[in-house]
């Protein structure tokens, strides 16, 4: 069967998960890391020119990913932007600095064939898969400490403010397999696109509330053992309208490392302190950016474009100073 042009084969099998290397496909074992055709295709256009910073171990701030560990296993985490808008900027600048996949810890539903998109391209989630998101889930958080990976993810929150659930869900296995935590912030999303319809909005709509709970019907509730609201959480597309983009910033805080620390974080109260540390860091982190970003004089895509017209079409915007 001859295939369109423009549609490469091998990443369509990739984002429909259907290579595997047994019967049943796991997600961990059979993943393929993207290509380098792969690569340029999704990230050449990027119009937020993000400013991606990170914390050395002296508690200095840099530019870049230096801040980093070069080797797994890491664990991002960090704040969740409207519709996951910062994923981009952040998977394409550990793939080219660390030169690593972030396997992103995801909702099961975009794993679901209810959600599978319609266009004929590569779908958004379909590339999520491409670039290394698995469901979230114990065991794959297991398998891919095991392989020493970079993981992503996102405990919960929106509009720059956390909402976590009570236990330390992530710590006592992170210290299990002796995995270094980076927490992180991300700040941008109100200067790309304004919320104008939210989860209260839709749920007043018939048709929008019964075609919201038939999607999450079936999907595995990735929190059901927590108690009051954060258990029934469904997944929905919320409405928003586009922006003139402004720019995203990213800091990755100082790293904080679990290796040897397993017997002490076995400790329930031990290990909620921790928890309750990285979770009082990424909100600083928040604080942080929202007001240093004032001070960047390229926040503007109008002013970046006049900087890059005016010295390289390929040099990055400066920002505010650190």
């Amino acid at each position: 069967m001859p295939i369109e042009d423009g549609i490469n084969l091998l990443t369509v099998i990739k984002a429909t998960s259907m290579y595997r290397r047994s019967r049943k496909h796991n997600h961990v074992s059979d993943f393929l890391p993207p290509t380098m055709t792969e690569f340029k295709e999704t990230f050449e256009k990027d119009t937020t020119s993000p400013v991606i910073l990170s914390t050395l171990k002296d508690g200095n701030i840099v530019r870049g990913l230096s801040g980093v560990p070069d080797v797994g296993p890491v664990l991002l985490v960090g704040y969740h932007m409207l519709m996951g808008l910062e994923l981009g900027p952040l998977t394409e600048a550990f793939l080219r600095e660390k030169k690593v996949v972030v396997h992103g810890m995801a909702h099961p539903m975009l794993f679901s064939s209810k959600i599978e998109s319609s266009q004929q391209e590569i779908s958004r989630h379909d590339l999520m898969r491409v670039f290394g998101a698995v469901p979230v889930s114990p065991i794959n958080m297991y398998r891919l400490f095991s392989k020493k990976s970079f993981v992503l993810l996102y405990p919960g929150g929106a509009q720059y403010k956390l909402f976590w659930p009570d236990q330390a869900e992530f710590v006592r296995m992170a210290a299990h397999f002796g995995v270094t935590i980076v927490p992180f912030g991300v700040v941008g999303e109100d200067d790309i696109a304004e919320l104008v319809v939210d989860y209260n909005d839709l749920q007043s709509i018939p048709f929008v509330k019964e075609w919201i709970r038939q999607v999450n019907e079936d999907t595995v509730r990735i929190r059901a053992d927590v108690n009051g609201e954060l258990s029934n959480q469904d997944l929905y597309i919320p409405g928003i309208l586009p922006k003139i983009p402004g720019r995203f910033y990213y800091l990755f805080g100082k790293p904080i490392e679990t290796k040897g620390m397993k017997d002490v974080l076995e400790d329930r109260t031990n290990a909620n302190a921790l928890y309750l540390q990285t979770k009082s860091e990424i909100e600083r982190i928040i604080t942080y950016l929202r007001r240093k970003r004032e001070e960047d004089p390229y926040r503007s895509i109008f002013q970046r474009a006049l900087y890059q017209a005016s010295w390289s079409s390929t040099q990055h915007a400066p920002t505010f100073q650190l």
